[in-house]
């Protein structure tokens, strides 16, 4: 069995600040990290390999060179082999450009690595928020999909998935070949070993381009082919919130917050 697990190196939001006078990030100095919740998707496609050692983890990443410092971050947690899509004809694809460019790169790679049966991908990126990409990947590639995982299960030809929904979560089951995206589970991502962190530094990850995508339609990749444009971006003005209570008393202060929840109807 053989899964693609789709990765993204996003900058650390924990460590990015605001220019107060141009109101932009400042990049300058952040370290850039695997998204978290492509890490849930790789430790699932691990959890999977734990109960079968002939399954084969490939990751794949759409981004500059220095993405390369993810796929290698992903090869010492639990992947065997890993690819880089990178060219300047991808620059500035939107969700919907970079979806069709990974489908792509998945046939492609599929003839060097066999076909996969399942793709994980995390349930959307930490920088943009929009969890579009797996389920347009799913759309491309016209498989099932199913999203928000919390766990996974190979069962014959199909897959079982533990599905976080609003009254908790359910289990549901698609047939192979299958997209899942996952969101942050119970359990978090294995480290790894030391053995493993030297092989990754020493693996070699081709680099895939437009040229070796042989088949791909460029008006459809990078700025042609996305028609998310962004206008502007900005800081929202902080806004003051609370309310202050001072009354001549404990008891007028009481009856001050009751009169103030009872307008709002909030009792």
């Amino acid at each position: 069995m053989n899964i693609l697990v789709c990765v993204k190196q996003v900058p650390d939001t924990t460590e990015i600040k605001i220019d107060p006078v141009r109101n932009t990030l400042i990049r300058e100095g952040v370290p850039s990290i695997v998204n978290p919740f492509d890490g849930y998707a790789l430790e699932a496609a691990a959890r999977i390999k734990d109960k079968d050692p002939e399954v084969k983890i490939v990751v794949l990443s759409m981004g500059p060179e220095q993405a390369k410092a993810a796929l290698r971050d992903c090869l010492a947690a639990a992947a065997d082999k890993a690819y880089l899509i990178s060219d300047r004809a991808f620059g500035g694809s939107d969700t919907l450009a970079t979806s069709y460019i990974l489908s792509n790169a998945v046939r492609r790679v599929e003839e060097m690595e066999g076909k996969f049966n399942l793709i994980f991908c995390g349930k959307q990126a930490i920088d943009g928020d929009t969890a579009q990409v797996g389920p347009e990947l799913a759309e491309h590639l016209d498989y099932p999909q199913v999203t928000y995982a919390l766990e996974a299960e190979v069962d014959g030809s199909c897959v079982k998935v533990k599905k976080e929904v609003e009254e908790g979560a359910e289990i549901i089951e698609a047939n192979l070949p299958c997209v899942v995206t996952f969101t942050k589970p119970a359990w978090e991502p294995r480290y790894p070993t030391i053995r493993r962190k030297l092989d990754a530094k020493r693996a070699e990850i081709p680099t895939l381009t437009a040229v070796q995508l042989s088949d791909i339609d460029l008006t459809r990749a990078g700025l042609k082919g996305s028609p998310t444009k962004v206008k502007r971006t900005f800081v929202p003005q902080k806004k003051k919130s609370g309310v202050t209570i001072r009354e001549s008393s404990n008891h007028a202060s009481a009856m001050k917050l009751f009169q103030l929840l009872s307008d709002a109807s909030v009792i």
